[in-house]
């Protein structure tokens, strides 16, 4: 299961809070600020974090580092994930690396009243040490973004579309062709925040709807770092989770 949204949710807030300060400092018009697509939409971040999932047969363990870089005009974002897999089931019991993913994000539209538009994609590749921490596929996975204050500085909503489809990669293993529409709602509240999300999935190899939601609150520790905790449960036709908790930290630099 990924939590990619949470990392662009929180992003995204900061890019807004941020462009509006640069608005106040520079006595510019909102309309001559808010449609550049140039200013402070991406900071250098490290997302550390740590899920459990536990399934049907067993538990899944992954600590993971994700850092992102601007680049180019700063619109464009170069993100990297290196999971670190455990699992626990009857049969295996296993730790190492996961499959490294690499993505790409732009943001060509960004007002504070009425929203802004993000695309991404990423490749996931078959890079597991182990054919039981991994897909066993390429996968590629891109995605659009809509997000939009429903009460300005307060309360957030982004949804979200994607696709992840497997392109080459081991002919033991299921292909992958899932598509997720997702919801995710934050209401910030002085240094803190409480968010809601929830997604839908079609796997289109199994015809199974592996869905899942979670809540989640988290907190401004510092001026550039944030901690948060949110627990998650499965649900659907061939739900790939019973329920879950995840904990990180973001540090912006």
């Amino acid at each position: 299961m990924k939590k990619s949204i949470l990392y662009f949710c929180i992003l995204f807030f900061i890019s807004l809070a941020s462009t509006a300060q640069e608005s106040q400092n520079t006595n510019e018009t909102a309309s001559s600020v808010y449609t550049e697509a140039r200013y402070h939409y991406y900071l250098k971040t490290i997302l550390l974090f740590n899920e459990y999932l536990d399934t049907d047969s067993g538990s899944f363990n992954t600590t993971q580092l994700r850092f992102l870089h601007p680049i180019a005009n700063k619109a464009w974002n170069l993100r990297v994930d290196l999971p670190l897999i455990s699992t626990n089931t009857s049969s295996i019991n296993k730790t190492g690396i996961g499959d490294i993913g690499v993505g790409i994000s732009y943001i060509p539209y960004l007002e504070h009243k009425n929203g802004g538009v993000a695309f991404r994609a990423r490749v996931i590749s078959n890079s597991a040490v182990d054919p039981a921490l991994g897909s066993g596929k390429w996968v590629v996975a891109p995605a659009v973004f809509y997000g939009k204050y429903l009460v300005m500085n307060k309360l957030l909503w982004i949804s979200s579309i994607e696709n992840q489809s497997s392109f080459a990669g081991s002919d033991n293993r299921s292909d992958i062709n899932t598509t997720s529409f997702e919801n995710y709602f934050m209401y910030i509240f002085g240094k803190n925040w409480f968010a809601a999300d929830a997604a839908f999935r079609y796997n289109n190899t199994n015809k199974g709807f592996p869905n899942n939601a979670f809540v989640e609150f988290g907190r401004k520790i510092t001026a550039n770092d944030m901690a948060y905790i949110h627990p998650s449960v499965g649900f659907g036709n061939h739900k790939s989770y019973n329920w879950g908790i995840e904990v990180g930290m973001l540090i912006l630099f």
